[in-house]
């Protein structure tokens, strides 16, 4: 296994479990990076470009390296689309309803994009990929029941795939983990592709 440490510039719990099943030192430092951009932008520009700004954005923050051991920074980013609208998180709930509405019953694309960096800023790599979500049919009951939990307000799309949101989902296409914020095999090819074995 490769004696690296990742760098995890998130702040999302999600991220944080998941970047652990790769068994390597993680340090979380999350980023502060500007995430403002032109929405008329594709979708797989809009994330790829996001990722990679939230990596560079924690890269001049590093605390030294005193053991010289390598480090590898991860910028992750998401976003939910439906019929080429982009579906960010809900400002309040009459907006978490308005998403649910229009997600119910219809199946819509989560892009996420990563990004690896090498401490130094040197070496950057960055891709994306495409998950296909379907909801069933959701009763206005159900709508507002779920948003009663509270988990719709801070999710892109006004969902959570890992949580109470699970319950609509009919089928997915693609990477469940992307749609929970990190596609663990496109971060596993990534790190391959950089150097870093894992086995």
């Amino acid at each position: 296994m490769s004696n690296i440490t990742l760098i995890l510039a998130s702040a999302s719990p999600r991220r944080q479990e998941l970047i652990q099943w790769f068994g390597l030192p993680v340090e979380v430092v999350p980023s502060d990076a500007d995430e403002s951009i032109d929405l008329s932008l594709a979708p797989a520009h809009i994330v790829e470009t996001l990722a990679l700004r939230k990596a560079l954005a924690v890269q001049p923050n590093l605390v030294k390296n005193s053991s010289q051991q390598p480090r590898w920074i991860i910028g992750s980013d998401t976003i939910v689309v439906l019929n080429e609208r982009i579906l960010g998180k809900p400002m309040n709930t009459a907006t978490a309803k308005e998403m649910l509405h229009a997600l119910q019953g219809r199946s819509h694309q989560v892009y996420t994009g990563v990004a690896i960096v090498d401490e130094l800023g040197d070496t950057r790599h960055v891709e994306h990929n495409v998950t296909q979500v379907t909801f069933h049919a959701m009763t206005e009951q159900e709508i507002q029941g779920y948003i009663d939990t509270g988990e719709p307000l801070d999710k892109a799309g006004a969902y959570g795939i890992q949580g109470k949101g699970s319950f609509f989902i009919e089928r997915i296409e693609g990477d469940y983990f992307s749609v929970m914020g990190l596609p663990i095999h496109l971060l596993y090819r990534m790190l391959m592709k950089v150097g870093i074995l894992l086995f």
